[in-house]
């Protein structure tokens, strides 16, 4: 009897599993994602060469001070209050696996990017921040520049 109630329980789980799944997919928007990004971008989780500084309690642009300077479709200029920190954000590529974005930190005076590099970003649940991490896809409209490794290498 122990056998049977066990096979049942196990063939009802299987059966409802899908719909645990289907039901936790994250989905990326298709319009105005650079306005998403900058609203669900969980910056600590950003290389230490564009996000050096985490404090307490704070995870978005938006508690950190950052207030929107330009957006569109898919590139945007945030900039820290009093400027003394300036991102400029393009979305290179999207897809159901996670949204791949170009950032950069502005040189002076509308000169060469002092840092730029390619990011992906995901995340588990629609309710959760966007993570982000280096990608390993190169894209050519945003070579790397500065950070950690101030060369990039191709194999």
């Amino acid at each position: 009897m122990k056998m049977k109630t066990k096979a049942v329980l196990a063939i009802m789980a299987l059966s409802y599993a899908p719909l645990g799944v289907a039901g936790n997919k994250a989905e990326y928007p298709n319009v105005k994602v650079a306005e998403f990004v900058i609203e669900k971008l969980d910056v600590t989780s950003l290389p230490s060469t564009l996000w050096p500084k985490k404090e307490k309690g704070k995870k978005t642009f938006a508690d950190y001070g950052f207030t929107v300077q330009t957006v569109d479709e898919t590139e945007a200029v945030i900039e820290a209050a009093g400027g003394v920190k300036r991102l400029a954000i393009r979305v290179l590529d999207q897809k159901s696996s996670g949204i791949y974005v170009c950032f950069a930190e502005p040189g002076e005076s509308g000169g060469p990017a002092k840092t730029q590099s390619v990011l992906v970003l995901k995340r588990n649940d629609p309710s959760a921040l966007l993570k982000g991490r280096e990608s390993f896809r190169e894209f050519a409209a945003c070579p790397v520049i500065g950070g950690s490794d101030s060369t990039a290498t191709s194999y």
